[in-house]
């Protein structure tokens, strides 16, 4: 099977990047979409999923997350209704909607760990997209219709929770470059100009006409 992770930075326009890729190469997009799926299979909303992902959970949710992997019944009577899910169910769920999408043939994944989930596959293409804070403070006043302070907040604190879920679950640096095949400067060569970069690469580490 052929695939392509893209990890970004939060304002480098890395979806955007993945989206051209997949369009150039004829594949199967696996986006924010993906979101929606793990709700689905968990029964809760979509808001409580991209929630998880995004924030660092309290020293309570983690104490209650290790004692449930040892008592399913002691977890159930905590709190009123449904706990909400845990990291390793979300984590788990996902890994099966990954690899459900890649049977299904060639795919560009956006996010959601996938470099590092499937660091060992041999048929994969890493791709980093990262651009200096002014850049990626810049797109995301734009895009976000943010002030200047809001948006860096937005970027740093999304930042910030994206490397601390890669760091904490797989224990590897996200910005570190040994772990891609590719990083693009979404600022130096601008969306269309990565896309083509890693498209080219695609082609070329999968040797596709």
């Amino acid at each position: 099977m052929a695939i392509v992770t893209v990890s970004r930075l939060y304002g480098s326009g890395g979806s955007e990047v993945a989206a051209r890729v997949a369009h150039s190469l004829g594949w199967s997009l696996l986006d924010n979409t993906v979101v929606d799926a793990v709700a689905s299979r968990l029964g809760v909303t979509r808001d409580e999923v991209a929630a998880r992902e995004e924030r660092t959970p309290s020293l309570v949710e983690r104490l209650v997350e290790t004692m449930a992997l040892g008592s399913q019944d002691w977890a159930a009577g905590i709190g009123q209704g449904k706990r909400p899910p845990t990291d390793e169910q979300l984590i788990e769920v996902t890994r099966h909607i990954v690899e459900e999408a890649i049977a299904r043939g060639p795919l560009v994944i956006v996010g959601r760990g996938a470099q590092s989930m499937l660091a060992e596959r041999s048929d994969a293409l890493h791709v980093f997209c990262h651009a200096p804070r002014s850049a990626l403070i810049s797109r995301a006043m734009t895009r976000d219709r943010l002030s200047e302070a809001e948006a860096a907040k937005l970027v740093d604190d999304t930042n910030a929770r994206r490397e601390h879920w890669v760091r904490r679950h797989w224990n590897r640096d996200w910005r570190d470059p040994s772990c891609y095949d590719l990083s693009v400067n979404t600022e130096t060569l601008g969306i269309a100009g990565a896309a083509e970069i890693v498209s080219s690469a695609a082609r070329l580490r999968f040797a596709l006409t």
